[in-house]
């Protein structure tokens, strides 16, 4: 008997503190109730759900809540490409203006072989290590090639070969991931104003001698091509640096600067994914 009334006695103070607590969660609900806006909503359902960061903001909330905020473009979502912008302006109530997609681009062309001073390498096997550690290679702007790059990327759009970064075109969605894993910032993102784009594979500024002494295929500086197309090219020390804001895929400069080049450091890349070989 006594164990009966145990029982039941220990399920009434049960019911009585789910009542309870449903009480206080009801209350607390109520309370503390923060009101979403229902535009912020349909910005979020209208995102890919990637929280990739490419926008600058953490996380598809916090870009959604900025845009009805005001304070966003529609237009930098990359994984959503136009397709999400034209959702996103529709919601806003504005119109979007024509956008390229915006893709990584590796600014080093140097394969594994034909990268001179190497030493073997002991620590960890990440280019954030290696690029704590002088020496590793002659060139202190090159590919480091452990890929640290090809892990973060969650599209499988890189590819080491040879100790090179490798971007595939058809999958890479622009996220920007790879560019911040870059050390030595050499991936950058540029708006595909058509499937292929005019690349600088080096980003070594130093002299003409002191690249070649560290890379068999690194820019000479020759300045060649900012002569011959002023209006795209310029110099920053000994490299040169596309304009891609003037940048327009049947300029007439395009062409004459990379015939021109001695060292093939200008080179379309996009589709097909691999860089062009010469």
């Amino acid at each position: 008997m006594l164990t009966v009334v145990t029982v039941v006695l220990a399920a009434v103070v049960l019911a009585v503190l789910a009542v309870g607590m449903g009480y206080v969660l009801g209350w607390a609900n109520r309370k503390f109730h923060v009101a979403v806006d229902p535009k912020v909503e349909a910005l979020l359902g209208a995102m890919p759900g990637a929280n990739c960061g490419g926008c600058g903001y953490v996380g598809c909330s916090e870009y959604a809540e900025a845009l009805a905020r005001g304070e966003a473009g529609v237009t930098l979502c990359a994984p959503g490409g136009v397709s999400t912008a034209e959702q996103l302006a529709d919601i806003m109530g504005i119109e979007v203006d024509q956008a390229c997609p915006y893709r990584a681009v590796l600014h080093c062309s140097a394969y594994e072989h034909q990268r001179l001073q190497r030493r073997e390498y002991f620590g960890e096997r990440t280019c954030g290590a290696a690029n704590l550690v002088g020496g590793t290679q002659g060139c202190a702007y090159g590919c480091l090639g452990f890929g640290d790059c090809e892990l973060v990327c969650d599209y499988d759009a890189i590819e080491m070969v040879d100790g090179l970064c490798i971007i595939d075109y058809e999958k890479c969605v622009g996220c920007g991931a790879c560019v911040r894993a870059c050390p030595r910032n050499i991936i950058s993102m540029i708006p595909f104003k058509a499937d292929r784009m005019l690349v600088v594979v080096c980003a070594n500024k130093d002299n003409a001698r002191e690249v070649k002494e560290v890379c068999e295929v690194g820019c000479s500086g020759c300045a060649l091509c900012a002569r011959k197309g002023p209006e795209l090219f310029s110099m920053d020390g000994g490299l040169p640096i596309i304009d891609y804001e003037a940048y327009t895929p049947d300029h007439p400069d395009l062409e004459i600067a990379r015939e021109k080049c001695p060292k093939k450091t200008l080179v379309f890349m996009g589709k097909p994914a691999e860089p062009e070989s010469f």
